[in-house]
């Protein structure tokens, strides 16, 4: 009996799963890299602005009562 060559290119469900993975994370790093680094800087710029306006010093006015 002729028994087919099994060729190392052949896809089977492991190798198949590897490359569900694969493509999952090239989908990743694509995605954080056109708008990961843009997110974090935003973050970055919202969090100074609001720590530097906590950080100002408030004065509160006395009021007389009349």
């Amino acid at each position: 009996m002729d028994e087919p060559k099994l060729s190392p290119f052949a896809l089977n469900r492991g190798r198949i799963v590897l490359l569900i993975l694969g493509a999952f994370l090239v989908l990743i790093a694509i995605s954080t890299s056109m708008g990961g680094i843009n997110a974090y800087q935003q973050l970055r710029e919202a969090n100074a602005a609001a720590t530097s306006a906590t950080q100002e010093p408030t004065t509160v006015e006395p009021t007389l009562s009349p």
